[in-house]
């Protein structure tokens, strides 16, 4: 953990020993009495806390909030793959900084993801956490979910401004590289399945103002397109 994140200020300060967050705190960092840390509390503060005192009971601290979380202004709209994957993809783009994330069924993607455990029992929020705590950072972006391309698009301009910038990568219809594509203050990146998007949802996401774009000549794991194309996108906008 680079930061050690919690949803609330602990009651009166004390972590109980069996958080792993007290576990991690006494048998990983070895911290003592009078030692500090970097702690935040979920999309509210980030500061600094310091141990004040340690027993059976648990690790009491005290915490000074330096600063309010930021995250940066852009979606990622992802169609479903394998749940191993999404797990990686999740935390990838937290920890890239990514301030909402959209995920949606495909044409051509397995029907079956939409309903996996991994959301069910609210399980892929661990490595929402997972993201923060190794970027350093308390912000958490929101996660939303769509069946269809078409409901997607839908929530985009729901939840983003009229002037967002919207690119859809694909290596199909894609003509200008990413790289060294100028792109807006606020932009959505749609990136699709194993399978890549159909024709009908390329259709569809043309009407509906995105940009075709390449990250290169290379077919790419959706995986390995989200971190690569958050990445590339926060470095043209000058974020990265």
């Amino acid at each position: 953990m680079n930061i050690i994140l919690f949803d609330e200020m602990p009651e009166n300060g004390l972590i109980p020993a069996s958080d792993d967050r007290a576990k991690h705190i006494t048998g990983v960092l070895k911290l003592s009495v009078g030692d500090c840390f970097k702690m935040g509390i979920i999309n509210r503060s980030e500061g600094e806390a310091q141990v004040l005192s340690m027993s059976d009971q648990g690790v009491r601290i005290s915490y000074e909030p330096k600063c309010v979380p930021s995250l940066h202004p852009v979606t990622l709209l992802c169609a479903q793959v394998r749940p191993i994957c999404m797990k990686r993809i999740l935390r990838e783009a937290v920890s890239l900084g990514v301030g909402r994330i959209i995920l949606c069924g495909s044409d051509t993607g397995e029907k079956s993801y939409l309903s996996s455990n991994l959301y069910k029992t609210g399980e892929y929020k661990l490595y929402l956490l997972d993201g923060a705590m190794q970027s350093s950072h308390a912000g958490m972006p929101e996660v939303l979910f769509a069946n269809t391309a078409d409901g997607a698009i839908k929530m985009v301009k729901e939840s983003c401004s009229e002037n967002v910038d919207a690119i859809m990568l694909d290596n199909v219809v894609g003509a200008v590289p990413l790289s060294s594509a100028s792109v807006g203050k606020e932009t959505v990146l749609a990136i699709g399945p194993e399978r890549g998007w159909s024709d009908r949802e390329r259709a569809l996401f043309s009407r509906n103002g995105y940009r075709p774009m390449l990250l290169g000549s290379r077919v790419l794991r959706t995986e390995t397109a989200c971190s690569a194309g958050i990445a590339v996108l926060l470095s043209r906008m000058g974020l990265l």
